[in-house]
């Protein structure tokens, strides 16, 4: 099925990346777009995942410089039965994560420092368990591609500006083939992005949830990355617009789009299916199932925090984490922590 959906979404975004070129240059640019198209399917086939880490500056770590975020990712993998993944990280203030890659064997998981820094590791492994969902769905290798397209089109529509409207040029359309280059082709690509993005964000939660066995965990960190998205200003992301929906919460400051075209499903919404989902598992006493059919929810976690009335913001009810002191930050580590210390939630 998900090998289906790539194909038909390849076809979708090759056959506008085509109509963008008939718009610009008639017959000849349209089969040059088609060329062009062809080549960045291939090329985003084998590289994309490369491109959008770049975008982002991300900077692979392992066990010795980030050993409890390197911890709970190897946990989580683990659980979900999945090859270990590359993890990245990016020094970005911003609390966000994505995952990529065309296939588990070649995944790679990217958090930033602002997630690592303004989560508890519960919430980080509620995030780090829904990207990985998107890898074992293999969502990764459709959402790559269709942020590498969808900034191709867009750069296509920007040149018929420069190269449209020419009579010399056999453009059908004149001036309006190239207003539809411009502003219609990159809408388009745009809303292709959203209904790969908002489909898949569901099924990641859920998953997401099983993978982790808390629900909850992933439901609060939603809710704080959500709201200091909000504040925080993404200036890679705002600069590669394209890869906006990889991220498990719409990194863009909304300046430029309305909540309308969003490439997430609301936040809101998103909770609230994961607190149901919460409510059934205590309903049943049971959990999520990681194979042979039987509850396998997550231990508690380590010294979780205590309800603390007026406070009840985290998964458990406890205090917020940017209300407790925050200890010294080790340069090798962007948790903070001792790196021999607790690895992770699991601990």
């Amino acid at each position: 099925m998900n090998t289906l959906r790539t194909a038909m979404l390849l076809a979708a975004m090759t056959a506008l990346f085509m109509g963008v070129g008939y718009l610009i240059g008639g017959a000849g640019g349209m089969m040059i777009a088609f060329l062009i198209a062809a080549a960045t399917n291939l090329f985003s086939y084998w590289n994309a995942d490369k491109m959008v880490l770049s975008m982002h500056r991300a900077v692979e770590v392992d066990e010795r410089n980030a050993p409890e975020y390197y911890g709970i990712v190897r946990e989580l993998a683990s659980r979900a039965s999945l090859p270990m993944p590359r993890v990245y990280l990016i020094d970005n203030p911003q609390p966000n994560a994505f995952a990529t890659g065309r296939n588990p064997e070649n995944a790679a998981v990217a958090a930033t420092t602002g997630l690592l820094q303004r989560l508890s590791p519960e919430e980080v492994a509620g995030v780090m368990a829904h990207e990985l969902a998107h890898v074992q769905n293999r969502d990764t290798l459709t959402m790559t591609i269709v942020a590498t397209l969808a900034g191709a089109i867009s750069m296509l529509g920007n040149f018929a500006l420069f190269f449209g409207g020419n009579r010399d040029n056999n453009n059908p359309l004149g001036f309006i083939g190239v207003l539809v280059a411009m502003i219609v082709a990159p809408f388009a690509a745009m809303v292709v992005q959203m209904a790969v993005s908002r489909t898949r964000e569901y099924a990641a939660d859920r998953r997401g949830a099983e993978i982790c066995g808390r629900p909850l965990w992933l439901a609060s960190a939603l809710d704080k990355i959500a709201r200091n998205a909000e504040r925080i200003h993404n200036p890679d992301a705002e600069r590669n617009p394209a890869t906006a929906h990889l991220f498990i919460i719409n990194p863009l400051s909304g300046e430029r789009m309305d909540n309308l075209f969003s490439t997430h499903p609301d936040t809101g919404n998103r909770i609230a299916a994961l607190q149901a989902m919460a409510t059934e598992w205590d309903a049943s006493s049971g959990g999520p199932t990681m194979g042979g059919g039987q509850p396998n929810p997550a231990p508690a976690p380590r010294n979780a925090p205590q309800a603390d009335a007026g406070h009840a913001t985290g998964p458990w009810g406890g205090r917020p984490k940017a209300e407790r002191p925050e200890p010294a930050r080790p340069e090798t580590n962007p948790w903070g922590r001792n790196p021999t210390g607790p690895k992770g939630p699991w601990s």
